[in-house]
């Protein structure tokens, strides 16, 4: 598989800012849904990169991820809000879980301490949330936000988790969690049980799966260190994997950049129906925040085959 990076792709219309893109879904039309900390939270465009439509504006208190339901519901994870919504394409709000003025106990393992990611089981309908920044646990809820089960706890062993980051499921119902500083994704059956990792990547972030072809996109981030900062070709990519983990390719820079193809902070992955794929980036937090005076990078990327 070979990619190219579409330049100028998604420009928002004059006066309006990302400030960053934490996350991105496409909907069975191909439409491209951003999740975003900026004055409009989601933005929706089309497949050539059109606005549609935006909304989310005053709900938001921290955009982390957002995915897409097979009934075409929009699924948010808002990290500081401590809560998953449920939302109609139209931004009307169906379904809370969790207790948007309540975290759990920090890494006590009940819901929720800052969540940062849901994913939909294509066979049940039951919503697996990764939990998170301040938790070491996957949830498993039902359809109507009744829980289940849950696991994982703090560590480095097997089905022990440092930030698990984001989380998808494949057309068989196995679950993928991007356990982010221990740079693996950790695969379990429904129940929770450990079936393997993948231990090619540095620090996952970003966590697709798609149900077409079952091959998986994992958005990496670069080194946080200086001791390994001038070392090449660890993170600031996108891999992308066969189901067993094999490396089919990878899209990006020798090491963190601003050109088009190079990668900042790769933090949410997506793919339409054509196989092109597309980047959300917390280039700001990672980057633009920083510098004096403090800049707004490009945090969103589209990549077609060629």
């Amino acid at each position: 598989m070979h990619y190219r990076p579409l330049e100028g792709w998604g420009r928002l219309p004059e006066g309006w800012s990302f400030v960053e893109a934490t996350s991105v879904a496409v909907d069975a039309e191909d439409n491209v849904w951003v999740f975003n900390r900026g004055e409009h939270p989601v933005i929706v465009f089309d497949r050539d990169g059109n606005v549609l439509r935006s909304w989310g504006e005053g709900q938001i208190r921290r955009a982390h991820g957002i995915n897409i339901g097979p009934d075409g519901s929009v699924w948010l994870t808002d990290d500081l809000h401590h809560t998953i919504r449920q939302f109609t394409p139209d931004g009307t709000l169906l379904l809370t879980i969790g207790d948007p003025d309540q975290a759990s106990t920090l890494h006590g393992g009940k819901p929720f301490n800052r969540p940062t990611h849901s994913a939909i089981c294509p066979k049940s309908g039951d919503i697996y949330i990764s939990d998170g920044y301040g938790n070491s646990r996957v949830h498993k809820f039902d359809p109507r936000g009744r829980h289940l089960v849950s696991w994982g706890e703090p560590g480095t062993d097997p089905g022990c988790f440092n930030i698990p980051h984001n989380i998808a499921t494949d057309a068989a119902g196995l679950v993928y969690v991007a356990d982010r500083e221990n740079s693996r994704v950790q695969i379990f059956d429904g129940q929770g049980r450990y079936l393997d990792q993948w231990k090619n990547l540095h620090r996952p972030c970003g966590l697709f799966a798609d149900p077409r072809n079952d091959v998986f996109y994992v958005g990496e981030l670069p080194t946080h260190l200086a001791v390994n900062a001038a070392v090449p070709n660890i993170g600031a990519r996108v891999s992308i994997l066969s189901i067993k983990g094999e490396l089919i390719a990878r899209v990006g820079g020798r090491f963190a950049g601003e050109r088009p193809g190079e990668f900042v902070a790769p933090h949410g992955v997506a793919v339409d129906s054509r196989g092109d794929f597309y980047v959300a980036e917390v280039s700001y937090t990672a980057v633009g925040q920083h510098e004096s005076p403090p800049r707004e990078l490009r945090s969103l990327q589209k990549f077609t085959r060629t």
